[in-house]
């Protein structure tokens, strides 16, 4: 479910493309989700980190230990929030020093526990593929993997 934190279901992306939202921040009930995946880009993860009740979310997900997954910038949102402490992490380069308490890597994706990170548009794939194996199962994942024009 694509959830937007704007009041507004037509999300303006930093490169003036449009995405229609599925569902308002507002309107859905997290107990029934699974995982919250964090986007990145600019200035995207600037209101993502300016979310208070985003902000509380995602510390319930995090106790809870239900999937908190960010790429790009994003992880940085988890940082800040002590949500990486102790924890690998990757982020967009340059965005290290907001991972606070993080082992920051520089992997295309970092699994530890119950947080996904990845470092950009670059690893994308990569890290859908981490989502899936933990959403589904490793089979399912390599499955995807297979039928994709892309080598791990």
């Amino acid at each position: 479910t694509m959830v937007s934190i704007t009041g507004e279901y037509t999300v303006h992306g930093a490169h003036g493309i449009d995405v229609q939202a599925d569902k308002l921040f507002e309107d859905i009930s997290y107990d029934e989700q699974d995982m919250l995946v964090l986007p990145g880009g600019m200035p995207g993860t600037l209101n993502l980190g300016q979310h208070k009740a985003l902000e509380a979310l995602l510390r319930k997900f995090y106790q809870r230990e239900k999937y908190i997954a960010a790429i790009c910038a994003a992880p940085s949102v988890l940082g800040v929030n002590g949500i990486l402490e102790g924890k690998n992490a990757v982020c967009y380069p340059g965005y290290e020093d907001k991972l606070l308490g993080a082992n920051v890597l520089k992997e295309e994706v970092a699994v530890d526990g119950n947080v996904i990170t990845s470092r950009g548009l670059g690893t994308a794939i990569p890290f859908s593929l981490e989502i899936v194996k933990y959403l589904l199962d490793e089979e399912k994942s390599e499955e995807i993997r297979k039928k994709i024009i892309f080598k791990l």
